[in-house]
């Protein structure tokens, strides 16, 4: 399956490719703007909050996703990190997992590609997932195009089965957040969650 790159990417997103053995990212597309490509939303103490890796288009809007670079002219991964921690501080895996993501945002990288992807990755290795992962070496035009572009647009809906979420009780379920919300909650839980969901909740 072609995939587009998503930073923390979103449940929705990781449920389509657990139901494959391997996908293939597409970095000859176009980059395009206000999609998970750079955003994520996360659950803090005020409801569904949304992460933003400042980026720079090296080309205007004619930029490849693969050339798309990282600014490094604000500290957005010391706010991100922190964001995380109060969000997920309470959450009952938070502590088990929280030494694997300090790195990402610590260490320097240049490209979203390169960040979101060795983030991937991570999460593949911590759902215990042996899906495999290559890039596209030119663009792959197909017509499923529409389809993998749903996969990262914030404007389409998925809605996942409901699990534990430590500020529900004040502000309810919240769906289709990143997927670091649901492995941070459930655990080892989560590769069984995400195998279990239906891949047809787009709308």
């Amino acid at each position: 399956m072609i995939i587009p790159t998503a930073y923390l990417p979103p449940v929705g997103y990781m449920v389509h490719i657990f139901c494959v053995e391997e996908v293939v990212i597409e970095g000859h597309e176009t980059y395009s703007k206000q999609t998970y490509r750079n955003h994520c939303n996360i659950y803090g103490p005020n409801g569904k909050q949304m992460l933003v890796i400042p980026v720079i288009r090296v080309n205007g809007n004619h930029t490849s996703t693969k050339d798309i670079r990282i600014s490094a002219h604000e500290p957005w991964q010391k706010i991100h990190w922190r964001s995380i921690q109060t969000a997920y501080n309470n959450s009952p895996f938070f502590l088990y997992y929280q030494d694997e993501f300090v790195p990402f945002f610590t260490r320097h990288y240049d490209f979203l590609l390169d960040f979101n992807t060795d983030l991937l990755l991570l999460l593949l290795k911590l759902t215990k997932s042996t899906i495999r992962v290559s890039f596209s070496d030119h663009f792959i035009h197909s017509s499923l195009l529409k389809s993998r572009e749903d996969m990262v647009s914030k404007k389409n809906i998925y809605n996942n089965s409901p699990y534990f979420q430590p500020f529900a009780s004040k502000s309810g379920f919240i769906s289709n957040l990143s997927v670091i919300d649901c492995l941070f909650n459930l655990g080892p839980e989560a590769e069984g969650y995400l195998s279990s969901q239906g891949v047809t909740s787009y709308k």
